[in-house]
């Protein structure tokens, strides 16, 4: 009970200083705002552009890395039915809430599951080549705390299963013969559409 309890007051004390900070510095805050609410813009453009590089190696990476986030998602998920806590800006007085967000249940962060999932699975691929995308990782995770609306225990939490599931899927997906059917069928039929892409682009400059 009193581990629990100091927990909880590290856990307030954690946010409160990093909420703060939006108090302090304030033409900061629609950095952060763009980094919560937006950078998975960036992600998603980022993941399919290098699925598109149409390399087989950059292919079974993004393929590990969405299998790893739909893994760690199903755990949050699971790990959310066991321990539950509202957003800071429900619980907590004089939160500086920056972004619109429901009242709902804010343990762990998606958010965090999300971009870590990705983004640790891609260093785990690239290692020292994508360690940027690691630190963008943990600055979405900060910004969910300065825009008020995850505790850093949600962003920790996520951050864990992501790291758990990205390194499992990581050691084992790779070397197993069904993910390289896939990628094979898959290149399969793209290679199919791209010829009949081809073939009907050439027969409507015939036509002209």
């Amino acid at each position: 009970m009193v581990l629990s309890l100091d927990i909880s007051e590290v856990n307030i004390s954690l946010f409160r200083w990093v909420n703060d900070l939006g108090k302090e510095y304030p033409f900061l805050n629609s950095t952060f705002i763009f980094i919560a609410e937006y950078m998975v813009v960036l992600l998603a453009i980022s993941v399919l552009f290098i699925w598109f590089t149409r390399n087989k190696d950059n292919r079974v990476m993004i393929l590990c890395a969405s299998i790893a986030f739909i893994c760690a998602f199903v755990i949050g998920k699971i790990s959310g039915l066991f321990h539950s806590n509202f957003q800071p800006f429900v619980e907590l007085t004089d939160v500086n809430k920056l972004i619109h967000k429901e009242k709902d249940n804010s343990f762990p962060s998606d958010h965090t599951i999300l971009f870590f999932s990705y983004c640790f699975s891609f260093w785990l691929f690239k290692r020292g080549r994508s360690i940027l995308w690691v630190l963008l990782a943990v600055l979405v995770g900060v910004s969910r705390i300065w825009v008020g609306v995850h505790y850093p225990l949600d962003v920790l939490t996520g951050i864990f299963i992501s790291l758990a599931a990205a390194t499992f899927i990581y050691l084992i997906v790779p070397s197993l013969r069904v993910t390289q059917s896939v990628i094979n069928i898959y290149e399969k039929y793209e290679n199919k559409l791209l010829l009949l892409f081809k073939r009907t682009r050439g027969n409507k400059s015939k036509n002209f």
